[in-house]
């Protein structure tokens, strides 16, 4: 058999990377080809026989290019996704190459000590104790996935039931309370669970989409049985931090009405748990410690290469029995968890090695400095935004999202809003996204990059202020 040829392929995929990356400050965000004319473009029959490698890369490029949104631009504003950075994606690379099936620990000692201490320094950066347990798994809705699977069997185990063995059938019914605003994650992952999405009891928020602890309380007073509640470190809308310490107080007095165990709170932190970090934003989390599990991205805030979530839990041993698996062909190691004990996938990438990499080359000055920064971006960009006329910013910018609505001369926000978050994705200097507010449409400028400056903050609000006023002149 003839010996592969290597270098050929990866340094062509070399080459495009790097001018990839070194132009997409400068090129449009938005991308050049639509969706169906990227499905012409890679329609066609399969191969009936091999091609070169090289010519395969090649072809990908070309073909692949135009239809590229240009997420890893500073000025990409988008859903709250994060761009990546250079050590970060490089060890995304070496996992590709190296190609360890990252689940048990014997067998891959390199993926599985990385990510342990990998694991460490997530809990020392946020403050959690030094043995909640972490899970690396593909993202936010795998994340909350993870730490509800943990909340479900430790609620339910406490009042009499083994989920793990029997089922949900039988047992007694879980109750789980979150907002008005808990995102629509929480629900998928409830009802992958078997629990069901119409399971959640939502609460009143306030204005900035924090739940109100006074009617979180008469939700869950009196609630019989097993009952987890679910709250936010950062709305995906507005970046609202729940009151973790008046949350905690209110189940503090539930759980006196359960068996030890039998009360589990989860917070959702995909958006802004990473804010832990910052000594000026940390105060705003004050209680989050005494949740029983967490989740967050790391492709966020962190930005790590796609794909990433982190589940943690103050519990590994409700999490351990959650999601652990035997069989006579697996390698089980008693002194060390295998990767895949804290995760629905056995065979999977190695991507804490990333996180790893990132936090290896930020350090905790670097996390706290590009927190900070982008915290400080959005403030400016609201602060801009919100002196014009008929540019109303509706949120408090409490981490990294800002929302905002443009109204027209007649004092109409429904069609005008959207017109000018479409303008200004079409002309490609930046791509903020859709939301809806308060029974209106809004624009969400998520300041999640870690490169994103002044310049950058400056011309995305100079774009969005020269669609307003050239469609309202238009209008």
């Amino acid at each position: 058999m003839q010996r592969p040829d290597w270098q050929g392929p990866l340094d062509l995929a070399a080459t495009a990377a790097r001018r990839w990356l070194d132009g997409v400050g400068d090129r449009p965000i938005r991308p050049d080809a639509d969706l169906a004319e990227q499905l012409a473009a890679f329609d066609r029959p399969l191969p009936s026989g091999p091609s070169a490698a090289s010519t395969v890369v090649a072809d990908l490029v070309a073909r692949a290019e135009p239809g590229l949104l240009a997420i890893n631009s500073p000025r990409f504003h988008g859903w709250v996704m994060g761009g990546v950075t250079p050590a970060g994606l490089a060890a995304d690379w070496l996992v590709s190459t190296w190609d360890q099936n990252a689940g048990m620990a014997t067998p891959t000692p390199t993926t599985t000590a990385i990510e342990h201490v990998a694991a460490r320094w997530i809990r020392e950066l946020l403050g959690f104790d030094e043995d909640a347990s972490v899970g690396f798994v593909t993202g936010g809705t795998m994340a909350n996935l993870v730490c509800l699977a943990a909340a479900r069997d430790a609620v339910l185990q406490a009042h009499g039931w083994d989920v793990e063995s029997r089922g949900l059938v039988g047992g007694p019914a879980v109750r789980v309370i979150g907002s008005d605003h808990t995102h629509t994650a929480v629900g998928k992952a409830l009802r992958i669970l078997g629990l069901g999405q119409d399971r959640l009891v939502r609460v009143n928020t306030d204005a900035n989409a924090r739940i109100d602890p006074d009617a979180l309380a008469t939700a869950v007073a009196g609630a019989p049985g097993p009952l987890i509640v679910t709250v936010q470190a950062g709305d995906v809308h507005t970046g609202g931090i729940d009151h973790f310490d008046a949350i905690a107080d209110v189940l503090d007095d539930v759980r006196e009405h359960h068996p030890p165990g039998g009360v589990w709170l989860h917070v959702d932190g995909a958006v802004g748990l990473w804010a832990m970090a910052s000594p000026r934003l940390r105060p705003s989390f004050a209680g989050v410690e005494r949740a029983d599990s967490w989740s967050t991205d790391a492709h966020k805030w962190l930005n790590t290469p796609y794909d990433c979530g982190i589940a943690i839990t103050r519990h590994a041993a409700a999490h351990r029995r959650a999601f652990s698996m035997a069989g006579d062909y697996l390698v089980i190691d008693e002194a060390m968890a295998n990767p895949g004990d804290w995760a629905p996938e056995m065979s999977r990438r190695a991507r804490g090695v990333p996180v790893w990499a990132t936090l290896a080359s930020l350090g905790r000055a670097g996390v706290v400095e590009v927190v900070e920064r982008t915290h400080h971006m959005a403030v400016r960009c609201a602060r801009l935004l919100d002196a014009q006329d008929g540019v109303e910013v509706l949120n408090e910018v409490e981490l990294n999202q800002v929302l905002v609505r443009f109204v027209d001369d007649a004092g109409e926000a429904t069609t005008h809003t959207p017109a000018v978050l479409a303008a200004v994705q079409a002309d490609g200097v930046a791509y903020p996204t859709h939301a809806a507010w308060g029974g209106g449409p809004a624009v969400r400028i998520s300041v999640s990059h870690w490169a994103t400056d002044t310049d950058d903050v400056d011309r995305t609000v100079a774009a969005l202020l020269q669609a307003h006023a050239r469609l309202r002149a238009v209008d």
